[in-house]
């Protein structure tokens, strides 16, 4: 006799001499038996008696008994789990009420999946879910699940397990689309074996949601995943391809794409399957701030994968809403938008945005507009006098055409197809590249000029990159419009009122002389990533004349790819350019006299070639020695990012991919981008809210997940799944 235990209870397969109180009792035991051995039940059918009406038979299946029948005709045809499996039960009624098993078939016709029964609606019950220890660690994954998993923690959402309306969706794609994307995966993969996909399939293993993204956006990620914006706009506004992408900034203004996703619905589970996946991906360490629409379904998915990161709206988003929702006050469109500007970038303070918020609603009868009230309940994710001591760097803006993400929108058009998109996807990743070098050698080979005589200018003349010192100067000649006076004083703070004269507005500085701590109403250093010109005046009339570190972000500055934290070392920064510049030049003099003969150009050549190994000697030993006393996360100190938690990770993975060093303008980094070696697999941690639980990753052969393709891209022919590349996740990173 067979048995299984579920939640340590010990489920024995039905037997002839079995007897229950009632039919239901039957098919409760029948669902308990098919959720240990993992597959859904369905009650078949039940018959009363003539006579006392009372039920005297009934038949339990598996969700796949039977055939599908379905019109040829029908419109939008519902997708069927039947494919003609025989197991069932069939219980009928004793003269004495008790119920017996008449007849019972346990061989099934398809594979079970015990890993997953929490899918199959039968066995959709939030208590029995959350109560079954099995299913929140499960250990032994099925072939499907090694390669596309990211399942095992979805049971922790209770609200997607009380929403069964999910249940079948799958990627709209036109005729050809999966086969398209299949080979635009494995062409990825071949040119880089570190570019990784993922696969979501549905109950039906239909095609549900899929994730990717190359090489260089994981390399990003390291060294920009403090701010990480999750933009949706193209699939909430209907475009052809229902795509969302993570997006993050670089030391340069210039957007990274950290993934790319194309999703079926905006449910929950879609959500949190997506994010963990990245999560994943990314070496389990979560953004410090994650940008996002207003959308319930990803706060929650936001709040269960990342407790600590802290979660925000895109002021855009916000805005650009506002006349959907509100169309009836057109006419005091105007008006409105001037009073709500007042209060939400305005307020100074928390009570100020309170008595001002419910004068507004007052004066325009908001009170009861659900969408308004839903803005107020979610204050302290978007309204500006809630956002202290973060750093949104330059993500969040009032604008969409002023944020980065924008800059996606010339590529991508509510039209576009997805073969024209997997082009532009290339047509992306070349641009950033390229832009990126080109800025990487400008910033190394180009002093910029100043304009004043400020020592802030000059001191961050040589740390800031290019673009975004060109925006600190910019506050720097600004100050000299700015007046300011002295309101309040006490033992640690001093508060003074800001007069801006070229916009006309009041601004109030709070400045902390013992902390070196100052902070402007203004919210230029939490939106934007520096100083203003408000703070900069005040710095100037207290006497300081040096930006204090804390105000300097490493992810700005020509360090920013350090493997060290900047903090207190600006000079160093400052050196470390001077050096450069000097060795380029002197290079530049090296070159034209080795060239002038085949013997000096040896002697050159040897030359350079000591030199390169003694100081890469010299450097590896420093990191060495700097590593072996902390392990220090970009910007850790300086900008408060949080730190993941410890990682085993298996001895026998192997780290092949390196930041590149800059040579030819950059051309170092763009071939890195574009090689790689293969990974060498291992068990690696996987991340969950309870802690860290092993996660195997098998390494399929072609001939194995063609037999599997059929479930994965739907109506689609096995023969067209020749020498399909398995997916791989990148190897575990410890953090630099």
């Amino acid at each position: 006799m067979d048995s299984n235990g579920v939640a340590g209870i010990m489920i024995s397969e039905p037997r002839d001499d079995m007897e229950f109180d009632s039919h239901e009792a039957a098919y409760s035991f029948y669902k308990e038996y098919a959720k240990s051995v993992g597959f859904g039940t369905a009650k078949l059918s039940s018959r009363r008696s003539r006579a006392s009406r009372e039920f005297i038979d009934a038949k339990f299946s598996c969700i796949r008994y039977g055939n599908k029948q379905q019109s040829d005709d029908a419109i939008n045809p519902r997708p069927s789990p039947k494919i003609g499996c025989k197991a069932s039960l069939h219980v009928k009624r004793k003269a004495n009420g008790k119920w017996y098993i008449y007849s019972f078939v346990k061989e099934h016709n398809h594979e079970l999946l015990p890993a997953h029964v929490h899918f199959f609606r039968s066995h959709r019950n939030v208590d029995e879910v959350k109560n079954d220890a099995r299913l929140r660690k499960q250990k032994n994954f099925t072939a499907v699940s090694k390669l596309f998993g990211a399942y095992q923690n979805v049971d922790c959402l209770e609200e997607y397990m009380r929403n069964q309306h999910d249940k079948g969706r799958s990627l709209v794609l036109e005729a050809g689309d999966a086969q398209l994307l299949l080979e635009f995966f494995m062409n990825m993969q071949e040119e880089n074996p570190k570019f990784f996909y993922a696969v979501d399939l549905n109950e039906e293993h239909k095609l549900r949601n899929l994730f990717w993204v190359d090489a260089k956006g994981i390399e990003d990620y390291n060294h920009f995943g403090d701010v990480v914006c999750f933009d949706t706009t193209y699939f909430t506004n209907k475009y052809k391809i229902p795509l969302v992408l993570f997006i993050g900034v670089n030391h340069h203004i210039q957007p990274t794409l950290l993934g790319c996703a194309l999703i079926a619905d905006e449910t929950v589970y879609t959500f949190y399957w997506l994010m963990q996946t990245w999560f994943t991906v990314m070496g389990e360490r979560a953004p410090r701030i994650m940008l996002t629409d207003q959308n319930n379904a990803v706060k929650t998915a936001i709040a269960a994968l990342f407790p600590q990161t802290c979660h925000c709206f895109c002021l855009w988003h916000i805005l650009e809403k506002i006349p959907h929702h509100l169309e009836y006050i057109g006419p005091w469109h105007d008006s409105f938008m001037l009073k709500f500007n007042k209060c939400i970038f305005k307020s100074w303070t928390e009570e100020q945005f309170e008595k001002r918020w419910w004068k507004l609603l007052d004066k325009f009868n908001l009170r009861e507009m659900e969408w308004v009230q839903s803005l107020y309940e979610d204050r302290k994710f978007w309204v500006p006098i809630f956002m202290k001591d973060v750093s949104f760097a330059g993500l969040s803006t009032i604008m969409r055409s002023e944020s980065v993400n924008s800059s996606f929108d010339k590529y991508i058009r509510w039209e576009t197809s997805m073969r024209e998109f997997i082009e532009q996807y290339k047509l992306i990743l070349e641009d950033r590249y390229e832009e990126e070098a080109k800025a990487d050698f400008d910033a190394w080979h180009e002093t910029p000029e100043l304009k004043s005589p400020s020592p802030f200018e000059k001191q961050m003349s040589l740390v800031y990159t290019h673009e975004i010192f060109k925006r600190f100067q910019v506050e720097v000649l600004g100050a000299a419009a700015c007046h300011l006076k002295k309101e309040t004083e006490d033992e640690t703070t001093t508060l003074y009122t800001v007069k801006d004269f070229e916009d006309n507005q009041s601004y109030m500085v709070e400045w902390n002389e013992s902390k070196s701590e100052i902070s402007c109403s203004c919210r230029s250093f939490e939106y934007k990533g520096h100083l203003c010109r408000h703070s900069i005046v005040v710095l100037q009339m207290s006497g300081v004349f040096k930006i204090p570190p804390k105000y300097v972000l490493q992810r700005w500055t020509n360090a920013a790819l350090s493997r060290r934290s900047i903090l207190g070392r600006l000079d160093e920064v400052q050196t470390k350019v001077r050096r450069y510049n000097d060795l380029c030049r002197r290079a530049i003099i090296l070159g034209e006299e080795g060239s002038l003969s085949e013997e000096s150009y040896n002697i050159t050549l040897h030359a350079i070639k000591e030199a390169l190994k003694q100081c890469a000697s010299v450097n590896n030993s420093m990191e060495n020695v700097a590593g072996s006393t902390a392990l220090v996360s970009i910007g850790e100190d300086n900008e408060g990012s949080t730190t993941s938690k410890a990682v085993v990770i298996d001895p026998h993975l192997t780290s092949t991919y390196k930041t590149p060093r800059r040579t030819e303008a950059g051309k170092g980094k763009l071939d890195s981008a574009k090689k790689g070696k293969a990974l060498q697999l291992g068990p690696i941690s996987v991340g969950s809210q309870d802690g860290y639980h092993p996660m195997e990753i098998c390494d399929l052969g072609s001939t194995q997940l063609q037999n599997m393709a059929p479930t994965m891209f739907h109506s689609m022919p096995s023969s067209e799944f020749h020498n399909v590349a398995p997916t791989h996740l990148p190897e575990a990173r410890l953090p630099r």
